[in-house]
């Protein structure tokens, strides 16, 4: 999955559980409104279920439901911008100005990714870490 969708999905929800939720949901409306706008009230309804639902799950420590509704909302993202590719820059302007600015600093590093590539020739070794790296060799 595209690293934007991962990280939109996942600030998303976690931006629902935010006092600043309305911009958040604002923002992600304001997409399914260029695409799909007969869907934009039914989307905006659905995000306020996604609050209630993901400060439930808080209040019960019950991260399992919070992970399945960050991977829901991964997944309709995804669907979203399959529809309609160029929305891509557009997304990642929501998430830079929108979602991320509403969450606490603690929940806006665990929204960011990290996209490694490499590629090693013949007998060539690729060392990546997103942290720290101990190599024993």
């Amino acid at each position: 999955m595209d690293p934007i969708i991962l990280a939109a999905g996942t600030a998303l929800v976690e931006a629902m559980a935010a006092d600043l939720w309305q911009q958040a949901r604002a923002g992600v409306v304001a997409l399914w409104r260029k695409v799909h706008p007969e869907k934009a009230e039914v989307i905006e309804g659905e995000l306020a279920e996604v609050r209630s639902q993901i400060l439930t799950a808080r209040d019960q420590g019950d991260t399992d439901t919070e992970q399945a509704l960050k991977g829901s909302w991964q997944i309709r993202l995804q669907q979203l911008l399959r529809e309609d590719p160029s929305l891509a820059e557009e997304l990642q302007q929501i998430l830079d100005k929108v979602l991320t600015p509403v969450l606490a600093p603690a929940e806006q590093e665990r929204v960011g990714s990290i996209v490694m590539k490499a590629t090693a020739r013949g007998h060539g070794r690729v060392y990546q870490a997103g942290r720290n790296q101990h190599i024993n060799r």
